[in-house]
């Protein structure tokens, strides 16, 4: 059974990361949307902090903690703005395959190509990934980011890292702004280091999606206060329209939808700082993460009716981004198939 108490490193590790969101990130959150990019100042809160290295090895000065932490810190970030999160998270999920299939060596060689400011890495999982011999090719139509400096994949239970051949093309994008986007290609990108593991690979999988549905958990539980909020402030017929009996149905099932994709969010963490697999409890994470976010981001539109619109406040911002964040780690359908290629062996329940 996992404890729903964090502890008291814990929360201070989220009491720090929901200072630098509100500190930091949201006063800034429009300007990153037009920027396409985090200022440099915000960089350098992020690195102040030092939750970049939040689940790198102590050995290679980091925290050394779990995925609980991190899926924390992505709940808090993606609170203020989840495109910026992913800004300022150079590795993303692409460090989870070095550290669960990959060796210290390759490890040492995927933070050496990360040391520049502002470089970061692509992490691909799916058909794209095509292998001949020692060369890969790859055609991504969208990622996150505004550039990849080194891109890990997984071809099957094979771990695939590409320093060279890496063509990153500008794309638009509509949500995830503050993270950038581009497309990618890789053709007979020559393949620097490679490992094989079922096991690692699966974690890997795992953590990904932990790491999507972390930063969903944050979006969706802004959207529910901010909603919340507006509703109080807001009257009609002679009192705040939140005390009309069909918004507050609307708004106790937003404040419901959140506990339960937090839910599933640390009962995943929790099988994956076991040391297990975590394979069902990351897939239905993220698949439950998701279901909830397109039925919170609508609504909290709904609840502001015609403002939910406009720029003037976050909602629709939070529309966009949760269809984009729904799409990543394999998306919402890949872990509803994973989930469904894993239940009936199943056992329900807590663990």
């Amino acid at each position: 059974m996992f404890d729903l108490d964090p502890g008291d490193e814990l929360a201070l590790l989220a009491e720090t990361a929901r200072k630098l969101a509100e500190e930091e990130l949201r006063p800034r959150l429009r300007e990153a949307e037009a920027a396409r990019s985090v200022a440099e100042p915000v960089r350098a809160a992020f690195a102040e902090v030092g939750l970049a290295g939040l689940e790198l090895p102590a050995e290679r000065d980091g925290a050394g903690l779990g995925a609980l932490a991190r899926a924390i810190v992505n709940e808090e970030l993606a609170a203020a703005d989840a495109g910026a999160a992913l800004a300022l998270d150079p590795f993303g999920p692409a460090l989870y395959g070095v550290l669960e299939i990959g060796d210290g060596a390759l490890l040492s060689e995927f933070l050496a190509a990360l040391a520049a400011p502002g470089a970061r890495a692509a992490w691909i999982d799916g058909p794209e990934v095509r292998v001949a011999g020692n060369r890969m090719d790859a055609d991504v139509a969208w990622l996150p980011a505004a550039r990849a400096d080194v891109v890990v994949a997984l071809a099957g239970d094979e771990l695939l890292f590409v320093r060279e051949g890496i063509t990153a093309h500008a794309l638009p994008g509509a949500g995830l702004r503050a993270a950038g986007a581009c497309g990618l290609r890789l053709e007979s990108a020559p393949i620097a280091a490679r490992a094989s593991s079922a096991a690692g690979a699966a974690r890997a999988r795992a953590r990904a999606r932990l790491y999507a549905a972390s930063l969903l958990l944050g979006v969706l539980r802004d959207a529910c206060d901010f909603s919340r909020g507006y509703a109080l402030q807001r009257h009609a017929f002679g009192r705040p329209i939140a005390h009309h009996q069909a918004l507050a149905f609307l708004i106790a099932d937003l404040a419901i939808a959140v506990d339960a994709a937090r839910l599933a969010v640390w009962r995943a963490a929790a099988a994956l700082d076991r040391g297990e697999t975590a394979e069902w409890e990351a897939a239905t994470a993220l698949a439950e993460a998701a279901e909830q976010a397109l039925f919170v981001g609508p609504s909290a539109v709904q609840i502001l009716g015609g403002h939910g619109f406009m720029k003037d406040h976050p909602v629709e911002k939070w529309m966009r981004d949760i269809r984009t964040l729904a799409s990543l780690g394999g998306g919402r359908e890949a872990a509803e198939v994973a989930a469904a290629g894993l239940a009936v062996e199943h056992e329900a329940g807590l663990r």
